[in-house]
């Protein structure tokens, strides 16, 4: 079994080893991280048993990705949130929430770039840095009652967190994307 329709077939052999039947070469998981960005479509399976294994070398780039580099895109508190469904009644909701708040910000992202480019101009970044994270502030309010809206949906018993704490939480990943781009702000500063 070569290539299922459309997709590449990357085999993990036992050594760990992956291979790239598309291209007929080894690859690592650099590699698929660079596929995944193209937008390559591709399945990872045992070599051996011809298990379906994507899930668990996405899952290892995700964290290979947030190890290497300083600037990690999953904060602590979404981590933490994401952890504590497990095993929950709501975890078979998550998945679906979380693929369509992807979609959703991708969709959104161009015009993100669109006015994050006509805010900064040939100004230097910090001059204009409120813009961007009103941008922020204002998707991860949209996606939060986004979620809230579904969770109702599923349970109309269960109450919406109090406002209170999802402030804190939303303020709380606000600071985290703000640190961020000020330590960008400062990377930027030291290139120039």
């Amino acid at each position: 079994m070569a290539k299922h329709e459309g997709q590449i077939v990357i085999k993990k052999y036992a050594n760990r080893r992956l291979y790239n039947t598309g291209t007929s070469t080894y690859v690592t998981l650099d590699d698929l991280a660079v596929m995944v960005k193209k937008g390559e479509d591709f399945v990872v399976q045992d070599a051996k048993s011809g298990e379906d294994i994507t899930h668990s070398v996405l899952t290892q780039i995700i964290f290979e990705q947030e190890s290497k580099t300083g600037n990690t895109l999953l904060p602590i508190s979404f981590l933490r949130q994401l952890i504590s469904f497990y095993g929950d009644q709501m975890q078979m909701v998550v998945p679906s929430y979380l693929e369509h708040s992807m979609q959703a910000f991708t969709e959104q992202q161009s015009q993100m770039r669109e006015q994050i480019n006509k805010a900064f101009g040939d100004t230097p970044l910090g001059k204009n840095l409120q813009v961007p994270l009103q941008l922020v502030e204002e998707q991860v309010r949209r996606n939060t009652d986004m979620f809230h809206q579904a969770m109702q949906m599923f349970s109309p018993f269960i109450s919406a967190p109090p406002v209170k704490e999802t402030k804190k939480a939303e303020a709380k990943d606000i600071d985290e994307l703000k640190e961020q781009l000020r330590a960008l702000q400062t990377k930027l500063d030291n290139l120039g």
